[in-house]
């Protein structure tokens, strides 16, 4: 495996974990689960700091729905498998900016 693949997988896996962290962390602070309908409280300060729970826990949200749908609607395969490769993608990306925060602090080596 190429250092670039094991990168890209550390970026991967971290961004799921990390999203995993907030979604779990607002959760247990408000006793209700984050949904992207924070996002819906109009311009206020509220909806401004949604905007960093959101990017960071938005694979999560995603995975947490898509698996839902498919339980209890029946969502077809190809709609589960796409919403699978966009939260893949998310996470690849927010897990790509952790990753890029650590270095920046001095947490991981180069």
């Amino acid at each position: 495996m190429s250092p670039e693949s094991l990168q890209s997988l550390l970026s991967l896996a971290l961004g799921f974990a990390v999203a995993g962290c907030f979604a779990s962390g607002y959760q247990l602070l408000t006793q209700r689960p984050a949904t992207f309908g924070l996002l819906q409280r109009g311009p206020s300060r509220a909806a401004f700091a949604a905007l960093a729970l959101i990017y960071f826990a938005a694979p999560f949200i995603i995975m947490r729905n898509t698996l839902r749908g498919r339980r209890i609607e029946r969502r077809s395969f190809q709609m589960t498998f796409l919403a699978t490769l966009l939260a893949g993608m998310w996470s690849l990306m927010s897990g790509t900016v952790v990753v890029m925060a650590l270095h920046a602090v001095g947490m991981l080596a180069a």
